[in-house]
């Protein structure tokens, strides 16, 4: 199994408390158990070592979770317990395929659940049992999108937008200045949906044993089925109360104890409130982040990329990748020897036209010492795929979304709103193009076609970047904004595998000739110290006298978006959440390498 210092995936205890009369001396077989609960981060939460062993477990934890439960000689089968896990399509199918290797090794995998949506479906279609809760449900009624257009909105509220994009496919500009999508739109955002669904289906048909005609039937029934109705169409085997699940492993594999703690060991300690000395130490003390062996570092471009340093949220929350705080991590990298190779994980929508260059030009620094390889997730668009065509080898899931090679610039003008509201604004400006970026005025036809040139550079410049990076691309195909999905990519040149995360990095060390147990995998940026922490919990509060109306905003924005998040839930939410942050930017720079739209799947 890989090696890794990354904290420890610990299964629920209360599920332990269930297990009625299994000893370790009586049994005769091991099952481990596997929680799936909620959303799952790509990288450690930069706070983790302080946690210890309870640290929230990542991507990469889980699948090695599955990768020791396939290697270890005492463990006979798996349990997934699925409780609401919020993944994304290409989480789902990289842990698929970590779930498809402990069955290539011999092992049964059950997935229980107690209510099974078009997610819990994929993931069962990787096990041998697909187990429901007694009174349980299926709902697989198809996968569903919808797309909003704020012309006539802004319209009513007196703004108009002023935007430009280079590339027919961008569709940047249309959410704002059209009223439904143009024909250049809907054949890209169709093509995507079109991909993303038949992946969707591939993996249930394959699973499950089903031909197109038998899954339409079964969809058909499985808008929302009960537990008699999911187990005719074949979307699941057995609907079973969670209090005789034991009963039913002990028919299939004898008597057996459940094996908690599978997982790599966890790093890091815990602070121990209950001893102030551990306490006022910790205080002090810089958690570690220096390579002792050979080691293969991960650089982490994850949410919207800015300028400056990385933040851990925005006033919508989520976390911002800065330029300048990647650009030092990939400086660590470049100069320590013991870092024998790097992978960049990405999982953006784009944002900064200037940062995603910085970035590139970073990770180009150190492909000329050592090799450099990319592992896309859920997204690479726009500026994210601007940097990951700065590796030699790039991995992607069959339903990651690359592509959006294009720019994005614009403005919206204020004046009707400003009328409607009974504000008078009086202009000054000095200098030729002083008020071209005003608040008031769309463009003129000048500043319109000085914007265009500008962006036009961008574009020519990502072009260029894209070509030197991806020998033999077919620009006419790919590029003027257009997205596709990982196995359409493959095709076009735009990836050069389909796999996951920990493939990426197994495939490097085997390239290295690292051998298992002879390296770390390392995150950069890396964990930070309890000053840091404490800084990041002030800062944005002011020091003006009396300083409750930021703290008063901050709290509202917070009840705002802990609510959007109810209502979207975790996965949605975060994907509103990282396209809004990023199409915020143009408050600050007026051209962007962003995918504007959020693309929602049910």
């Amino acid at each position: 199994m890989r090696p890794t210092s990354r904290a420890l995936l610990t299964a629920a205890a209360a599920s332990a408390t269930m297990l009625g009369g299994i000893t370790a001396a009586s049994a005769e077989s091991t099952i481990g158990w596997v929680e799936l609960d909620g959303p799952l981060l790509d990288k450690p939460d930069p706070f983790a070592w302080l946690s210890g062993p309870d640290a929230a477990p990542t991507l990469l934890d889980v699948i090695d979770t599955f990768d020791e439960a396939a290697f270890r000689d005492d463990i006979d089968a798996v349990v997934v317990r699925l409780r609401e896990p919020a993944l994304s399509l290409s989480q789902i199918e990289e842990i698929g395929v970590a779930m498809q290797r402990v069955r290539d090794a011999g092992k049964q995998i059950h997935v229980f659940a107690d209510i099974y949506g078009p997610g819990g479906l994929m993931l069962g279609a990787h096990a041998d049992n697909v187990l429901m809760q007694s009174g349980g449900a299926v709902s697989f009624p198809g996968m569903y999108m919808e797309e909003m257009f704020l012309a006539d909105t802004l319209a009513m509220a007196g703004l108009q937008a002023d935007y430009v994009q280079i590339g027919d496919y961008k569709g940047a500009e249309e959410q704002m200045m059209n009223s439904e999508p143009s024909a250049a739109w809907d054949e890209n955002i169709s093509q995507l949906l079109d991909s993303m669904y038949e992946n969707q289906r591939a993996i249930i048909k394959d699973g499950r044993g089903m031909n197109d005609r038998k899954l339409d039937r079964a969809m058909d029934k499985a808008w929302f089925a009960d537990g008699k109705i999911a187990t005719s169409i074949g979307m699941i085997d057995k609907e079973i109360d969670r209090l005789d699940l034991d009963a039913w492993l002990e028919k299939k594999h004898g008597e057996f104890d459940y094996e908690m703690d599978l997982g790599p060991a966890g790093g890091g300690s815990a602070i121990d409130f209950a001893n102030p000395f551990a306490m006022l130490s910790i205080l002090s003390d810089d958690p570690q982040n220096n390579p002792t062996r050979d080691t293969i570092a991960v650089v982490h471009i994850d949410g919207p990329i800015m300028d400056g340093e990385s933040s851990p949220g925005s006033l919508l929350g989520g976390a911002t990748v800065g330029s300048l705080t990647v650009r030092e991590a990939l400086a660590e990298i470049e100069h320590d020897d013991l870092i024998k190779g790097l992978v960049v994980r990405i999982n953006s929508p784009g944002g900064s036209a200037i940062a995603s260059e910085s970035i590139w030009l970073g990770v180009r620094r150190v492909a000329e010492q050592k090799p450099v390889w990319v592992s896309v997730g859920s997204m690479a668009a726009s500026g994210g795929y601007y940097i990951a065509v700065s590796g030699d080898n790039i991995y992607a899931n069959p339903s990651t979304i690359v592509g959006s090679i294009g720019v994005v610039g614009g403005k919206i003008a204020r004046a009707g709103l400003y009328e409607k509201l009974n504000i008078g604004i009086t202009p000054r400006a000095r200098g030729p193009h002083a008020a071209m970026f005003g608040s008031l005025d769309t463009w003129s036809d000048k500043d319109r076609k000085l914007v265009s040139d500008r962006m036009t550079d961008v574009y020519d410049l990502f072009v260029d970047r894209v070509r030197a990076g991806r020998k033999g691309i077919d620009i006419s195909k790919t590029a003027e904004g257009r997205l596709f999905t990982g196995n359409k990519a493959l095709g076009l040149d735009m990836v050069d595998e389909i796999g996951g995360f920990e493939i990426a990095i197994a495939d490097m060390a085997s390239e290295l000739g690292l051998r298992d147990g002879r390296y770390d995998v390392m995150n950069y940026p890396g964990p930070k110290s309890i000053s840091e922490m404490i800084e990041e919990m002030v800062s944005g509060f002011g020091v003006a006298a009396p300083g409750t109306s930021k703290i008063a905003a901050r709290n509202t924005l917070a009840g705002f978006t802990a609510a959007a998040e109810e209502l979207l839930g975790p996965n949605a939410w975060g994907t509103l959440r990282d396209a809004m942050n990023a199409m915020l930017q143009l408050r600050d720079e007026n051209v962007l390498l962003v995918s504007p739209r959020v693309l929602l799947f049910r």
